[in-house]
């Protein structure tokens, strides 16, 4: 499965699918999420939430892909995240794109 930003692969003729999409809510467990906070005082990096996020990507990535192998894609194109913040503490990231198929 390929997987571009772009709108089209390059060397390939395309056949529009459908749009896919993949999304998953994440959080941290509260031992984390108060050293976090504390982290958050004196600045710089919060690991353990740069983790969850990538770990949401990857997951809602995941989902993305496995729709799209349903509908026997050959790839997804012009792929966007975004997240937003659903309550303290957790987050949403939701993936999407254009499954296509390449012409013969």
């Amino acid at each position: 499965m390929i997987l571009v930003n772009t709108d089209y692969i390059s060397g390939q003729e395309l056949e529009t699918i459908e749009l896919v999409k993949g999304s998953t809510i994440q959080s941290k467990h509260l031992g984390k999420d108060i050293l976090q906070a504390l982290k958050s005082l004196v600045g710089g990096e919060l690991q353990s939430y740069n983790e969850m996020m990538n770990e949401a990507r990857a997951l809602a990535t995941k989902r993305m892909v496995e729709e799209a192998r349903k509908l026997n894609a050959d790839g997804i194109v012009n792929i966007r995240y975004a997240s937003s913040s659903v309550m303290q503490n957790a987050a949403e990231v939701i993936v999407y794109g254009t499954a296509v198929r390449f012409k013969k």
